[in-house]
């Protein structure tokens, strides 16, 4: 990045910060910085930290998968990602923010032609810092559409397309995996979906309010089948959604995944449904918390063979209310699936460490070096924080961790 592009970035990005939740619909911490320093280096103290060390032991490296990385680019490389004009417009602020944030979490040179490429080559350069065997999940991510299946650029927050996160995952198979994200109005979705599955991809990725999908559509039951046909999984958004625009937070609600469950989709609960209120029945009905309706769902004994949640995005402040639970509950670590939600851990004031710490959640002492750590390693610090939560003795079992074998596919 050009001296010039630092000086512009951080100018705007410390202009932010006093509006920074409201821009980003996220609960801001300053106590940690603005700023990802964007080092290249982990130095060997740092490497050999006894929290690092300590943060693998009793892991199978081959089966850790960060089950939840998302791309990100303008397609100044030809690869078709593409990202709202708004996002660089200075009249739509809250987009605008939200694209500087996200290029500093990746580390990412915004010269002209260097946008897709240096995130590609930042994203390959942590998974390389990570142990011999680990994986990065990568998602797709499909157009908003309308009712007949039809894109809506201008209701589109961004746009990831398949082939684009296939080719990276062909590219570097010892490194990467793919989720491919394919609309169900879409009228090629079954063939997508064929296509998809014959190119390896590892699951489906939805955003529903964002891209303007009712999970519990009858007109999804064909979708729902072919998945069911293929062993293909969904990793879908619940909760309310913070971080682009959307159709409704309706869509967003933990029970309209019913349909897909009762169908025999194996169903993931991004973030666990951790923000927001949703009806228990129709829009009269008593509100609960989302994260109340995906834990009904959990302990709904129908569900349970096909029913997960990921802990992506669970320690940032405005989600870390949930932490203490999903630790208690032992009996759903086994449907409990990491991720990182890459880049946002990456933006700095999204997580409070010291919050963590006064929720009795984190050591003290494992502070500094995770500081030191998100600056150079995005993914590795995710990951060593998610390994280092507490409760009362009570952290994460391993297979929370060891999440390969969810996304096997048969042969």
């Amino acid at each position: 990045m050009t001296p010039f592009g630092i000086k512009r970035r951080r100018l705007l990005l410390g202009a932010s910060v006093a509006a920074g939740g409201l821009l980003t619909g996220c609960d801001f911490s300053l106590r940690d910085g603005v700023f990802n320093a964007c080092l290249a280096e982990l130095p060997a103290e740092l490497r050999e930290h006894p929290l690092i060390t300590a943060a693998w032991n009793g892991l199978d490296a081959v089966k850790v998968w960060d089950t939840h990385c998302h791309v990100f680019g303008n397609g100044d490389s030809g690869s078709g990602l593409w990202f709202n004009p708004r996002m660089e417009q200075f009249w739509h602020p809250r987009s605008y923010v939200q694209r500087e944030f996200y290029l500093n979490a990746s580390c990412v040179d915004d010269s002209p032609g260097k946008v897709d490429t240096s995130f590609v080559e930042r994203l390959l350069a942590q998974c390389r810092g990570m142990a011999p065997g680990f994986h990065a999940l990568l998602f797709a991510f499909d157009w908003a559409r309308d009712e007949a299946g039809a894109p809506l650029a201008e209701r589109s927050t961004f746009y990831v397309p398949d082939d684009f996160v296939a080719g990276l995952a062909f590219s570097h198979p010892a490194h990467l995996a793919w989720a491919a994200s394919i609309h169900p109005y879409d009228p090629r979705a079954l063939d997508r979906l064929d296509a998809a599955a014959a190119r390896g991809a590892r699951a489906i990725k939805w955003l529903p309010s964002a891209q303007n999908i009712d999970p519990a559509d009858a007109r999804c039951e064909r979708f729902y089948a072919k998945l069911v046909a293929l062993r293909m999984p969904i990793i879908t958004h619940a909760g309310d959604e913070r971080a682009v625009h959307g159709f409704g937070e309706h869509l967003g609600n933990p029970l309209r995944l019913r349909r897909p469950l009762d169908a025999g989709v194996r169903v993931v609960v991004a973030h666990c449904a951790s923000l927001g209120c949703g009806h228990i029945d129709d829009e009269h009905s008593e509100k609960l918390g989302n994260f109340d309706l995906f834990a009904q769902l959990m302990d709904n004994a129908d569900y349970r063979p096909n029913l997960f949640g990921d802990i992506s995005a669970i320690t940032q402040s405005n989600r870390m209310s949930v932490v203490a639970m999903l630790l208690e509950r032992h009996d759903w670590h086994e449907r409990l699936l990491n991720g990182s939600d890459y880049p946002l851990p990456g933006v700095v004031p999204l997580i409070s460490l010291q919050a963590l710490v006064k929720s009795q959640l984190l050591d003290p002492a494992a502070v500094e070096p995770l500081r030191r750590l998100r600056d150079i390693n995005v993914l590795l610090y995710d990951f060593v924080l998610k390994r280092s939560l507490d409760k009362e003795g009570q952290g994460f079992a391993k297979q929370v961790f060891e999440t390969a074998p969810f996304f096997s596919r048969p042969t």
